[in-house]
């Protein structure tokens, strides 16, 4: 069996990557029968993605929030749901801000809005752990799909706007102006999959910080619609 970790060739010899590099599916690269995966995609590289998340998720949220809820109201399926979804509806937005902000040739404003995207929605990644811990919840949805709670399941992590991984590779690959371009067309679907499924929760979960919370994501997210489309119009 073809083993899968990835073995950069050394700077030194181009020209033997040049020889013996064919690019296959998803942005890798095969090598004498090996497979280097796209940057991202990397065990090291997507774990520090992964660390760095989970560092700014905790520490903004522990910062906005106390230990706990301050709610009268047991939390419903929407609640729940909605949280668990929403919080891997964000970590995907913060991988693909992650993704640009290492592009080259971009445009000068676009990166300054991909750092709010990773702050913002690292601060709500926060908050909706701490709601869920407080809810005695599971921080991540345990099931087989996703957005059961609004009526509408749809395979697990399948949920609108969530980019595949062959457009994160195509992210990864880009430069310039197609990177620009790729990345706002990618968070503007990704924004409205989320204000759709923000847009329920703010009306039909039971706890009135988490229907604040979910009007909150939704306004924000319809804000930064206009605002990314209007750099690259």
């Amino acid at each position: 069996m073809t083993d899968p970790t990835p073995h950069p060739l050394p700077a030194q010899v181009p020209e033997l990557a040049e020889d013996h590099a064919d690019t296959v599916g998803d942005g890798g690269i095969e090598i004498d029968d090996e497979i280097v995966l796209p940057w991202w995609q990397h065990p090291l590289n997507f774990l520090t993605i992964v660390i760095s998340v989970a560092l700014i998720a905790g520490m903004l949220g522990w910062l906005t929030g106390d230990n706990g809820a301050d709610t009268d109201t047991d939390p419903n399926d929407v609640d729940i749901g909605f949280l668990q979804d929403m919080r891997e509806h964000h970590d995907q937005a913060v991988t693909m801000s992650f993704i640009f902000l290492q592009l080259v040739g971009t445009d000068p404003g676009l990166p300054t809005d991909a750092r709010g995207i990773v702050l913002g929605q690292g601060i709500e990644i926060g908050r909706m752990v701490q709601l869920l811990r407080s809810f005695g919840a599971t921080e991540a949805n345990e099931g087989d799909t996703s957005m059961g709670w609004m009526g509408m399941p749809v395979p697990l992590g399948q949920m609108p706007g969530m980019a595949t991984d062959a457009q994160l590779d195509d992210l990864a690959a880009a430069e310039g102006p197609q990177a620009d371009q790729l990345f706002v067309e990618l968070m503007i679907n990704h924004h409205q999959g989320a204000i759709d499924m923000a847009d329920y929760a703010a009306t039909n979960a039971a706890v009135a910080e988490v229907r604040t919370l979910a009007t909150a994501m939704r306004d924000n997210q319809r804000i930064e619609i206009v605002e990314l489309q209007s750099m690259v119009d």
